[in-house]
């Protein structure tokens, strides 16, 4: 994000743990998250199929690192 300007925004605690929750990796920004959720938003608009199953995508990952997390402790 070099160069951008960058901006505060408020967040309720509730919002922002669940945007913790989309996180697909554990040092992603809030940013990353946002834009993320912003083009799955857009592409429903366009090709609701196509923006499924990037959804579907995310949440076999999720599953996947929440499986490799249990294992390790």
């Amino acid at each position: 994000m070099q160069n951008e300007e960058i901006t505060t925004i408020k967040l309720k605690k509730t919002t922002k743990e669940r945007m913790e929750k989309l996180r697909t990796y554990p040092r992603e920004t809030y940013d990353d998250i946002l834009e993320r959720m912003l083009g799955i938003l857009n592409l429903t608009r366009v090709n609701p199929e196509k923006a499924q199953s990037k959804l579907i995508n995310i949440d076999r990952q999720h599953k996947k690192e929440n499986r490799e997390k249990r294992l390790k402790i």
